[in-house]
């Protein structure tokens, strides 16, 4: 089942935690997601995998857009065969003309690369993906990051029993 998410008020569907150990995020933008019925279904069941998603944006049949790619959402296993999703599908995020020609610059020029956070309901039911202008981190700052995060851990941990 989708986790509650407590801070805020909606329901993740799916994370994509390693994001944010092989990436600094620079910028976070959430948009809508044109999903089908079986793929809507799979993802209440919480049956998705983001590990390798990213945004793609480019162009397609002549229309400016960007497209969520390599995003695993399985198979609903109670509907027909032939009107379940294909897996790995393409899916079209909606978004702004203004915000997708921002993004597009800042991907093309910059080196920088569109990664997919989460997929969300949002308090009406709607499906949302969470996405983040990134860079991509060196191994140097890989590991300086868990080193700060340890001696956080360690710091509040000496703090509360002494």
């Amino acid at each position: 089942m989708a986790k509650k998410n407590t801070s805020d008020d909606y329901k993740i569907a799916a994370q994509n935690k390693k994001a944010f150990h092989d990436y600094t995020i620079l910028e976070e933008i959430e948009a809508g997601i044109c999903l089908t019925g079986t793929e809507v279904k799979s993802l209440r069941e919480g049956k998705a995998n983001l590990l390798d998603s990213h945004a793609d944006p480019s162009y397609r049949a002549g229309e400016e857009a960007i497209y969520l790619v390599n995003c695993y959402i399985a198979s609903y296993n109670k509907a027909a065969k032939h009107l379940n999703h294909e897996p790995y599908r393409a899916r079209k995020l909606l978004m702004n003309k203004r915000e997708i020609k921002r993004f597009r610059g800042r991907v093309e020029q910059k080196g920088l690369a569109l990664i997919a956070l989460d997929i969300h309901f949002n308090p009406k039911g709607l499906a949302k993906v969470r996405l983040a202008l990134c860079q991509g981190k060196t191994n140097y700052d890989k590991r300086a990051a868990d080193k700060d995060r340890t001696w956080k851990r360690d710091k509040a941990r000496i703090i509360r029993e002494g």
